[in-house]
């Protein structure tokens, strides 16, 4: 089961954006990897086309593996880990170990 969800606040914890946070903007669930709002952003050349009609170079993200990410604290905006909490209703809520805040 996958735990991180999207838009949820997301801290890097390896690789060369080391310590940057980012808005979770999909998750693929096949391949365990999450695509970060401006995070592993890459250089891609791009060919004439009515899209981009100079052609060039422009700038993409890339997925990177859910295990190289952990969810940032919304008390402290650093990264924790978390449990879940079934609650009375039968719903269930993502509570910080640290904070104790729900995420």
């Amino acid at each position: 089961m996958l735990r991180i969800k999207r838009d949820d606040k997301v801290v890097v914890i390896t690789g060369k954006d080391k310590g940057k946070t980012g808005k979770v903007i999909k998750v693929v669930t096949g391949k365990n990897k999450v695509l970060v709002e401006n995070i592993n952003l890459v250089k891609k050349a791009v060919k004439k086309s009515d899209q981009y009609p100079n052609g060039g170079f422009i700038e993409i993200e890339k997925p990177l593996h859910i295990s190289n990410v952990m969810l940032a604290d919304t008390k402290t905006n650093k990264p924790a880990r978390f449990k879940a909490n079934v609650l009375k209703d039968g719903g269930k809520v993502r509570i910080s170990k640290k904070s104790g805040e729900t995420i």
